[in-house]
């Protein structure tokens, strides 16, 4: 009976589940991803201590002065270590060259920090056994990868990571169902086909019974299909020795072009050889050149930034000096327009000083005019009634 065929994968969702191979989207996580990178290191070299140590002449020429002369006191504290730990009654000098021991080790591993290619070259020449701190180490790797894809996983993809383990499940319950419902159509079918069995034994047997009389009618016919048997044999016989002399020279010519074939790779594989080690030379070439032209544009911007820190003192100075006079200039501008704004007060005063004097003039000779007219009308009446009186 045929088995029931894995439901397909969504494409989407099997991207979801991938590893993550992507750069880093912000400066807290490049961040962890370098304490966490500066770890493994520390891990993998600190492994590597003891074997360096082994064999420091070896490895002396590659180290350098000073990472030697550090290694050489680093196996001193650690021989120093070992004879109190054997020795009783010495923790508080064994608690002092733990101490000492600890700072060791932090300043061999700033030293091989300072330089990575030298990490590198060490973790290709040195070689170890295995050990518990390899599991460590790789467990740590994982932990490190684990933390890359958190951080880069964002919350829509997490939702849709989720969402597809919740298909997946509710798929998995529904082919646990599919698989009870075919396992229970086996068992009938299984029923069914040990019936037909029992059925066909039966009338095997009755058919064995029947050959068995047929045997002994057809027993000289069966002679006579031996020997054509054995003759068809015989030719089937000399016609597969023809084929076997073919296939010997087939596969004695495929082993020529094999051999020549083989040649000619080595030889590819030579120049490839050749060809990858030119490339390594030339990369390690670049990257001297790189690190040269990086020290020098390194030391350009600190010039760069010196200027630069030095200007911006001068323009915080002038933007104080800037302050100072705007705020006089603020201080003038007010008194000017205090001085423009009483100026005009005594205009206007001035002005309706004038107006006041023009109306009080204006007045004071109607005034005059009005009693000059008067008294001369006076003076007419008076003269009008002298000479009514004379009459």
């Amino acid at each position: 009976m045929a088995t029931p065929e894995k439901a397909a994968t969504p494409v989407g969702a099997m991207r979801v589940l991938e590893p993550r191979q992507l750069k880093p989207d912000s400066i807290e996580t490049e961040r962890i991803l370098t304490v966490l990178d500066e770890t493994i290191t520390k891990l993998e070299m600190t492994r590597l201590i003891p074997r360096i140590t082994g064999s420091l002449e070896r490895f002396a020429r590659m180290l350098g002065p000073e990472i030697t002369a550090s290694l050489l006191e680093h196996q001193k504290l650690s021989n120093e270590m070992q004879h109190l730990l054997t020795s009783p009654g010495a923790e508080e000098a064994l608690r002092a060259g733990e101490q000492r021991l600890k700072c060791s080790l932090r300043h061999i591993l700033r030293l091989f920090l300072a330089n990575p290619l030298l990490c590198q070259g060490l973790k290709y020449q040195v070689q170890v056994k295995a050990s518990p701190a390899d599991v460590f180490i790789k467990a740590f790797v994982e932990f490190r990868d684990f933390m890359l894809e958190k951080l880069l996983t964002s919350p829509a993809k997490e939702r849709e990571k989720i969402r597809f383990v919740e298909e997946m499940s509710l798929k998995a319950e529904q082919n646990t169902e599919a698989i009870a419902a075919l396992q229970a159509e086996l068992a009938a079918a299984t029923q069914a086909r040990k019936e037909e069995m029992d059925r066909k034994d039966k009338m095997i047997e009755d058919l064995k019974t029947t050959m068995e009389d047929l045997a002994k009618d057809r027993k000289a016919e069966i002679q006579q299909m031996k020997k054509e048997g054995e003759k068809q044999q015989e030719e089937e016989v000399k016609a597969a020795q023809g084929r076997r002399a073919r296939l010997q020279e087939d596969v004695q010519r495929l082993r020529a072009q094999f051999s020549a074939l083989v040649q000619e790779h080595r030889a590819s594989e030579l120049l490839l050889r050749k060809r990858k080690c030119r490339a390594e030379v030339e990369i390690e070439n670049w990257i001297q050149k790189y690190d040269t032209d990086m020290a020098e544009k390194q030391a350009t911007f600190e010039k760069i930034h010196a200027v630069y820190t030095e200007e911006k003192a001068q323009l915080a100075q002038l933007m104080e000096k800037h302050a100072l006079l705007l705020q006089e200039y603020s201080q003038i501008e007010e008194e000017h327009k205090m001085l423009k704004q009483k100026e005009e007060e005594e205009l206007q005063e001035q002005a309706r000083r004038n107006r006041a004097a023009t109306r009080i003039q204006a007045t004071w000779r109607g005034y005059v005019v009005r009693a000059f007219f008067k008294a001369k009308l006076k003076k007419a009446k008076a003269k009008a009634k002298g000479k009514g009186g004379k009459k």
